[in-house]
């Protein structure tokens, strides 16, 4: 049985009191002037919800790391399917690649793995045993279907699905590469969170190129393009969420709110509204670069430790790793 809460936020972030439903719709329509619906799906089955995706039909994919599954969570019907990964899974990313399928970067077998979205079998694409432990970390496809991914112990590589082939490339500065983006160009880029860079792949040659933020020892942790092309970058150990735009050069940072924060993942929304989640706030934040203003929205339970976000039109959503939850933030168009 699946529980689901919801909470209606105001710009300043404060939460009414929640309401608890079991097996049902929430309800009701946000007061004027408050444009968000935050709500939560607890998902026990799934340990330790992490990353998640739009599976492209109104579902959701979310991992559970800590029990080596994907899970496919309908918010419909409050259902989901629990997928087993195989013997030692520990499941850190998904993304869904062009043929529909969700894409997995499966740290515990040291494989991308793809799970096929009618019967949800499971192959695995191992990687070379000289790569013994890569501590894979996120994914992305590229114009041509090449799926392209990060390894914190200092790789990246790709796989072609027709085919099977994989190349694995050392990290310029070795270890740390960790969050993928591609842009709307077609562009790949990686964030290395202990090399403290972005870098920009070379999908041709492989050769990655390292850009240097201007904050030192940020610890860049995750990248999003914007429709623009721009780079959005989340800066775990100063707290940032910055911007680099390669048609000029230039970067700007912004601090998030609050005494101590540590901005883990970042998204962009259909709006080029960024979205990213503070472990020091235990919160999910929203930033519109326009106005340059914040808008908070903390869980109402401790250590949710929201890992990655991601969305559709309309909806962010999140992975509560630490309390076995997915939540959603809806924006509301006026009426």
């Amino acid at each position: 049985m699946l529980r689901r809460s919801f909470l209606k936020f105001g710009f300043a972030g404060l939460a009414a009191p929640n309401l608890i439903l079991r097996s049902a719709e929430a309800t009701g329509q946000p007061q004027p002037g408050n444009p968000f619906i935050v709500t939560y799906f607890e998902v026990p089955d799934i340990k330790g919800s992490r990353d998640v995706t739009d599976a492209g039909d109104g579902t959701v994919w979310v991992c559970g790391q800590r029990n080596g599954v994907l899970g496919r969570f309908d918010p419909r019907s409050n259902q989901i399917k629990v997928i087993p990964l195989g013997d030692g899974a520990a499941p850190h990313g998904v993304v869904r690649g062009p043929d529909g399928a969700a894409w997995v970067t499966e740290g515990g077998q040291n494989a991308i793995a793809r799970v096929d979205p009618k019967d949800h079998k499971v192959t695995l694409f191992r990687l070379p045993e000289k790569e013994a432990y890569a501590n894979l970390n996120t994914a992305v496809f590229d114009k041509n279907g090449i799926c392209w991914f990060t390894g914190q112990s200092g790789i990246y590589g790709r796989l072609d699905p027709k085919s099977g082939d994989m190349t694995v490339f050392k990290s310029p500065r070795g270890r740390g590469t960790y969050g993928m983006t591609i842009t709307p160009k077609g562009d790949i880029w990686y964030a290395s969170l202990a090399g403290n860079h972005i870098a920009k792949i070379d999908t041709a040659t492989g050769n990655a190129t390292v850009v240097e933020p201007p904050t030192p020892s940020q610890g860049a942790r995750r990248v999003w393009s914007d429709s623009k092309g721009r780079i959005w970058v989340s800066e775990w150990n100063s707290g940032n969420v910055s911007v680099h735009d390669p048609a000029d050069g230039s970067w700007k940072a912004w601090k998030l709110p609050g005494s101590n924060p540590r901005t883990y993942a970042v998204y962009v929304d259909d709006k080029d509204k960024v979205w990213l989640t503070d472990f020091g706030a235990n919160a999910i934040v929203r930033f519109d670069p326009v106005t340059e203003k914040f808008n908070a929205f903390p869980s109402d339970k401790s250590g949710a430790n929201v890992r990655q976000l991601d969305g559709r039109a309309g909806e962010t959503w999140g992975g509560e790793s630490g309390n076995d939850r997915l939540v959603v933030i809806q924006t509301v168009a006026p009426a």
